[in-house]
C-alpha cells in the first residue's frame, strides 16, 4: 500500500472518530429517563443502545472496507465495524456492522471474476467487488492496512498474511472476537437459519466456540423482532471456561444472555430440591494412572443414565404410573355421596389430559373440594354441615394418600425400587439401583443423574413457557449425552441448537458420545446441518502435526486437523531425572518469557501430581497458579493444571510433564488426552519424560 493510500484511511479515520465523538456527547448530554412513559422508556432504550455501541466502537470503529459497485451504481467504499454508525447529519451508514447482509460479502467473497452477491431484504442483490482491505486500528490508532483483494490482482496470499498477523498475537485470559478475521466456513456457520439445528464437529483451535458466540450475536441482529437475548442461553463445561470467554459478547454488543452449566442449570429447575455431589474425587478417579483407572464401559453411570434407552425406560415409567394413579376406589365423604372412580378416571384422563400429572392431580382435589362445598350446601343445620365438612376433609387427606403426590426425587427414587420390579420395565443395572437409591435417600445426586431428574420434573408439572429458549448453543459438546440433548430439545422453541465439540478431545469417555449420530438421531435427521471444521487457527504446524501423530491411531471417526501455514518452533522433547526435572521446568520458562510467551501452562496428569508440581515450583521461587476442579477464573501468566481441565483453554508455550509410558499408555483415551494437552499450545510446545517414553510419542520424529 502506498503512502498517500495509508493517509486517505487515516482521514477517514479521523472523521469517523470526530463524528462518532460529537453523536457520544449529545446522547450523553441527554438526561437518562427514569419515568413511566412508554414511549419516553422506548426511546431512551434505543439511546442507551446507541451510546452503548459508540461506547464501544470508538477505539475500534471498524476493521475492514469493501468497494462494491451494485448494478447499475457506481462503485463506494463500505467500511464494516462491530457495530453500525451513521453520518447523524445526512443518516447516511459510515460504518456498516458486520452482521449486516452487505457485510457477509466481506467474509465469503474470496477473489475471482465471478459477480458478489449478497441477500437483502429486497432479493439477491449483485455486484462487482473491487477491493477487500483489512484495517488493524487500536485505541483509535491506525496502525496496519492490508489489501487481501484487488480486482485484477490474483496474489491472494496476502489474505493468509493477515490471517497470520492476527494469530501470531499473544493469548491473555480471556478469549477475544474474531470479526476481522471470520473465514468463508466458518460465515456459513454464524449466519445459518436460526431453526436448523447445527452439530459442528471441530478440531483443537478451529474457532468453533468463537464461532458459536459471534452466531448468537448474528441471530439477535437478524432476528432482532422476535429472539429476546435472555431467552438465549449457553451451556459451558465448568464456570472457570465461562469465565474464559466472558469477553467475547460485550465486545460484540450483546448481553443478557444466560451464560451457565447444565448442572447449575438443572438444579435451578429442580429448585434445589437436590444437591450435588462433589464430583472431583470421582474425576480423579476416571483419570487417575494405569491400574487406578476406574473401568468406563456402557454399565458405566454415566453412559446408562445418559443414553435415550434409559429416556424411554423413565417414559414407560410415567405412562405406568399416569394409568394408575387415580386411586382405585370410589370417593365417599359420607353415607350415600359418592364420586365414582370412573369419574374420577375420567377427569383425569380425558378432561385434564392437557395438564401435566402433578396439576392434574392438583385440579381434581380443587375439583373434589369444590364437589363437597356444593353438596355442604344442601345441608341446612349449621353442626350437621360443620360435622360433615370435617369428615369430609379428614376422608380427602385418607383417599389422597392412595395417589402419591410426586417430586422429580420421589418418582425417581420409586423408578429404582418400585417400579423397576413391572414386567413392563427393562433390568436396570444392580449397581447403579444401589447407588442411585443411596443418592436419593440422601438427597446428593450425581451429575448423570440431573437430567433424568428436570425430565421427570417436566412430565410432573409442565414446562412454562417463561421457561422456553430461543435458542440453546452447547459447548464441548462431546462431554454431553443424548438425555441431555433430548431434554433440552423439549425446551427449545423451534429446535434452534448450536451444539459443537470435538470427538478428538472426548476424553469424559464415562459420560459423553462416541459419534455425532448420537445427537442427529435426537433431532429428524433430515432437518440437521452437520459442519466439519478441519482447520485449525491455533497452534502452528509443528504442533499441529505432532499432534496429529497422537490422535490419528486412537479410531476417532473425524478427519485430522489440517493447520494454517504458520510454522514455528519445532516440538521440544526432553528427558529428564528427579533431580533436574524442576530445574529444567524453571529453565523452560524463563526461557518462554525472554521469548515473549505471555501464558505458559504446565500440565500434568492428575490433580495431584499437579499440586506437587505447583508446590515445588512455588518453593523454587516461581509465580504461579495452580488450576484445580474447584477453579471458577483463569488468571493468565504461568499455571500448572491437570490435563482434564485444560480443554478449552489456550496458552502461548505448553510444557507436558511425565510424558512417559506409566502415565500415558498406548489407548485411546490416553491419545486423546495427549492430544488435548498438545493442541492447548499456540507457539511452542515443550514435552518432558522421565524413564521411558510415553508409546504414543516414542515413533514420533520431531527433529525434521
Amino acid at each position: 500500500m502506498s503512502t498517500q493510500q495509508f493517509e486517505e484511511e487515516l482521514q477517514y479515520l479521523n472523521t469517523i472518530l470526530d463524528e462518532m465523538e460529537r453523536q457520544l456527547i449529545k446522547l450523553e448530554g441527554i438526561p437518562v429517563y427514569k419515568g413511566s412513559d412508554v414511549t419516553e422508556q422506548v426511546l431512551e432504550g434505543i439511546r442507551e443502545n446507541n451510546r452503548r455501541n459508540l461506547r464501544l466502537a470508538k477505539n475500534e470503529p471498524y476493521f475492514g472496507r469493501m468497494d462494491f459497485e451494485e448494478e447499475h451504481k457506481d462503485s463506494v467504499p463500505i467500511y464494516i465495524g462491530k457495530v453500525g454508525v451513521s453520518d447523524q447529519a445526512t443518516e447516511n451508514p459510515v460504518v456498516i456492522d458486520w452482521r449486516a447482509p452487505i457485510a457477509s460479502m466481506f467474509y465469503s467473497f474470496t477473489g475471482g471474476d465471478d459477480p458478489a452477491y449478497y441477500e437483502s431484504p429486497e432479493g439477491i442483490i449483485e455486484g462487482i467487488i473491487y477491493l477487500k482491505r483489512n484495517i488493524v486500528i487500536r485505541k483509535k490508532n491506525l496502525q496496519r492496512v492490508v489489501d487481501t483483494y484487488v480486482k485484477g490482482n490474483q496474489d491472494l496470499s496476502v489474505t493468509d498474511d493477515f490471517l497470520l498477523y492476527r494469530l501470531s498475537e499473544n493469548k491473555d485470559n480471556r478469549l477475544k472476537d474474531i470479526v476481522s478475521t471470520i473465514q468463508s466456513e466458518q460465515n456459513d456457520i454464524i449466519r445459518s437459519s436460526k431453526n436448523t439445528p447445527l452439530v459442528i464437529q471441530g478440531v483443537a483451535g478451529s474457532g468453533k466456540t468463537t464461532v458459536a458466540l459471534h452466531r448468537l450475536a448474528f441471530l439477535i441482529y437478524q432476528y432482532r423482532e422476535t429472539l429476546k437475548a435472555d431467552k438465549m442461553i449457553i451451556f459451558a463445561p465448568n464456570n472457570m471456561f465461562l469465565d474464559y470467554i466472558s469477553n467475547v459478547l460485550p465486545e460484540l454488543g450483546v448481553g443478557g444472555i444466560q451464560q451457565t452449566t447444565f448442572s447449575d442449570w438443572a438444579l435451578t429447575i429442580l429448585d434445589y430440591e437436590v444437591k450435588l455431589k462433589d464430583s472431583s474425587e470421582n474425576q480423579k478417579k476416571w483419570f487417575a494412572i494405569g491400574a487406578d483407572r476406574l473401568e468406563i464401559n456402557q454399565n458405566t453411570p454415566g453412559k446408562w443414565k445418559g443414553s435415550t434407552h434409559f429416556m424411554n425406560i423413565i417414559d414407560r415409567c410415567m405412562d405406568i404410573y399416569e394409568t394408575s394413579a387415580v386411586p382405585e376406589s370410589d370417593f365417599i365423604p359420607w353415607k350415600n355421596k359418592m364420586i365414582d372412580k370412573e369419574t374420577l378416571k375420567h377427569w383425569f384422563s380425558i378432561e385434564y389430559k392437557h395438564y401435566p400429572l402433578a396439576k392434574r392431580r392438583e385440579r381434581i382435589i380443587a375439583r373434589i373440594k369444590q364437589w363437597i362445598d356444593n353438596e355442604l350446601k344442601y345441608i341446612e343445620e349449621t353442626n350437621i354441615k360443620k360435622e360433615k365438612k370435617k369428615k369430609a376433609t379428614q376422608y380427602l387427606n385418607s383417599y389422597m394418600k392412595q395417589w402419591p403426590k410426586h417430586t422429580a426425587l420421589s418418582f425417581y427414587k420409586t423408578l429404582f425400587t418400585t417400579i423397576k420390579s413391572s414386567s413392563n420395565v427393562d433390568d436396570i443395572p444392580v449397581d447403579i439401583i444401589k447407588t442411585t437409591s443411596l443418592s436419593c435417600k440422601k438427597k446428593e445426586m450425581d451429575q448423570e443423574d440431573l437430567a433424568p431428574l428436570v425430565y421427570i420434573h417436566n412430565r410432573l408439572f409442565g414446562i412454562e413457557s417463561k421457561q422456553k429458549f430461543h435458542h440453546v448453543i452447547v459447548d464441548e459438546a462431546q462431554d454431553f449425552s443424548p438425555i441431555q440433548i433430548a431434554l433440552l430439545k423439549q425446551m427449545t422453541i423451534g429446535n434452534s441448537f448450536t451444539i459443537l465439540g470435538d470427538l478428538s478431545q472426548a476424553i469424559h469417555e464415562y459420560q459423553g458420545i462416541n459419534n455425532w449420530s448420537e445427537f442427529i438421531d435426537v433431532f429428524n435427521e433430515k432437518e440437521v446441518t452437520y459442519y466439519e471444521l478441519n482447520r485449525s487457527y491455533r497452534s502452528t504446524m509443528e504442533i499441529i502435526h505432532f499432534a496429529n501423530e497422537i490422535i490419528k491411531n486412537a479410531n476417532i471417526p473425524v478427519s485430522l486437523a489440517n493447520p494454517v501455514f504458520r510454522s514455528g518452533e519445532k516440538v521440544k522433547i526432553i528427558e529428564v531425572n528427579d533431580t533436574n526435572r524442576i530445574q529444567v521446568i524453571i529453565n523452560a520458562i524463563q526461557q518462554l518469557k525472554i521469548d515473549k510467551m505471555d501464558t505458559i501452562a504446565i500440565i500434568g496428569r492428575t490433580e495431584d501430581e499437579c499440586e506437587i508440581l505447583y508446590n515445588a515450583l512455588s518453593t523454587a521461587g516461581q509465580d504461579v497458579t495452580f488450576i484445580h476442579s474447584k477453579q471458577r477464573k483463569y488468571e493468565g501468566g504461568i499455571s500448572v493444571v491437570p490435563i482434564y481441565l485444560s480443554k478449552g483453554l489456550e496458552f502461548d508455550a505448553v510444557l507436558l510433564v511425565d510424558v512417559d509410558d506409566q502415565h500415558y499408555e498406548e489407548t485411546n483415551q490416553d491419545a486423546k488426552l495427549l492430544y488435548v494437552g498438545c493442541t492447548r499450545a499456540l507457539h511452542n510446545l515443550l514435552v518432558l519424560y522421565s524413564g521411558i517414553k510415553s508409546p504414543l510419542i516414542d515413533h514420533i520424529d520431531t527433529t525434521e
